[in-house]
């Protein structure tokens, strides 16, 4: 028999415990609810640094739109007013092919082009790159349902280049990953459906982009979104949401134990204990492995198997003239093959209003990765003086900048390797059988603000609805 939560402690302030606890209050604004993080500070990944006319994001700098999650909730939040779009006129993404920006072609989505001439009239690609990719047009579907990874899925459809000189970048730079190791039904399960209902990719993402063309046209957020003082916005809304004394910083959890009541009794470093009959476990999953261990050693081994990345930001500021490139578009990223020392740039004072002063520009150099992971952990001098050298080489920069930040987020990033989801099925299992206790964040399904947050809201709906059908 179910007991319904009187008293939940959420494990971690990153975003999913804050939309946990947010659901919390939801749910039952007689459940109290606490937070406990362990970090002087809420937010995780995302925070936002404002300071002489300049706006660093030091983690996450948007939101995507088509997932409903992050949108529904800052509508919830009464703080959809605070949104800004980007700036649709230069919604271009460049990629680096043989030391230069070229542009992504028009149409081309994540692994694919859905447009004939803007691809025939791309450098990116060889003629006989552009005529493989072609050939998804006329290719079987794929039989059998074994996991597929993202390399495998790409050169059997599209071939060798739109792999290492989009989709590897692409779409293994949102997840910091190998694109050998990647699952795509964990990452990108779309474009394995499409294949399964259209047998052609290609075809499929044509209708889908027809379809998304006509309901957007009036659409009023951008397919990216963030606010005008920062993604810190979303963080300090949910924290307000939280009753006055239910949020405890530096409050770092070293155990579990069963309360006597069947609940839960929280142990903290440097003394002191917090009871609660329910408990959200928002935290990574090396971290989460560490406290159910005692309970579940089992539970534990199958969240310690989710490998993490670590990475780095270096966000930098120029004058204006003292950059050659255009900057006609949101950034670029760069392929494994070009051998670079970062994976991808942005230009963020483009792709948002109000991130700099008028003549300077502010941009962010991606560093690290599960293909370059050693680099995340050079010191901060070398990890500026390398931004500075690439960004110099590839957008023509001279000179100094006249702002430096570096964010570095160690084993932030899970991977989402072959057999991800059959070892989700088996955490969630595992976790059910302790009963009152869930877990939530990003090492499970989606590594992106709206995923943090539907999985924070799912956990705590199944604490007060009990297990998902399966």
């Amino acid at each position: 028999m179910m007991v319904r939560p009187r008293d939940v402690v959420v494990v971690g302030g990153g975003i999913s415990g804050l939309a946990a606890a947010h659901r919390v209050r939801e749910r039952d604004p007689a459940c109290r609810v606490t937070v406990l993080e362990g970090g002087d500070r809420l937010g995780g990944v995302i925070a936002t640094e404002r300071g002489q006319g300049f706006l660093v994001e030091w983690g996450a700098d948007s939101f995507l739109t088509e997932k409903p999650w992050a949108m529904d909730l800052v509508r919830r939040l009464g703080i959809e007013d605070r949104l800004v779009r980007t700036r649709d006129e230069e919604r271009r993404t460049f990629v680096v092919h043989d030391g230069a920006l070229h542009p992504l072609p028009e149409g081309f989505l994540m692994m694919a082009p859905t447009q004939l001439a803007p691809l025939l009239g791309s450098r990116l690609f060889s003629l006989t790159g552009k005529l493989r990719m072609a050939l998804d047009l006329v290719l079987p579907r794929r039989s059998g349902g074994d996991d597929e990874s993202l390399d495998a899925f790409v050169r059997r459809r599209f071939g060798a280049e739109a792999l290492e000189r989009v989709a590897q970048p692409l779409v293994g730079g949102i997840y910091t990953a190998d694109p050998t190791r990647l699952s795509l039904a964990a990452t990108m399960p779309r474009f394995l459906e499409m294949e399964r209902r259209d047998r052609s990719v290609i075809l499929a993402m044509r209708r889908q982009a027809k379809a998304a063309a006509a309901r957007d046209s009036g659409a009023r957020w951008s397919l990216f979104a963030s606010f005008a003082d920062g993604m810190q916005t979303l963080v300090d809304a949910l924290a307000q949401r939280v009753p006055e004394g239910g949020i405890r910083l530096g409050a770092r959890v070293t155990s579990l134990a069963r309360a006597a009541d069947g609940g839960w009794r929280l142990a903290l470093a440097g003394g002191g204990v917090v009871d609660a009959s329910h408990v959200v476990l928002a935290l990574p999953a090396y971290a989460s492995a560490e406290l159910v261990r005692p309970h579940d050693p089992t539970l534990a081994d199958a969240l310690d198997a989710i490998v993490y990345a670590s990475s780095a930001i270096v966000t930098l500021a120029y004058a204006r003239g003292q950059i050659r490139h255009r900057l006609d578009g949101f950034g670029f990223v760069v392929p494994a093959i070009e051998r670079r020392r970062i994976i991808a740039g942005s230009f963020s004072s483009v792709k948002y209003a109000g991130r700099a002063p008028a003549g300077q520009v502010l941009l962010r150099a991606f560093v690290g990765g599960a293909l370059a992971e050693a680099l995340a952990s050079l010191p901060d001098t070398e990890l500026v003086a390398l931004a500075e050298a690439e960004l110099g080489d590839l957008l023509g920069i001279q000179g100094a900048p006249s702002l430096v930040r570096v964010a570095r987020h160690a084993r932030a990033m899970p991977q989402y390797h072959l057999g991800h989801l059959a070892r989700v099925a088996e955490i969630e299992a595992a976790a059910e059988r302790l009963g009152s206790l869930v877990l939530a964040g990003n090492a499970y399904r989606g590594v992106g603000v709206p995923d943090c947050i539907h999985g924070g809201e799912e956990a705590v709906d199944r604490l007060f609805d009990g297990p998902r059908p399966r």
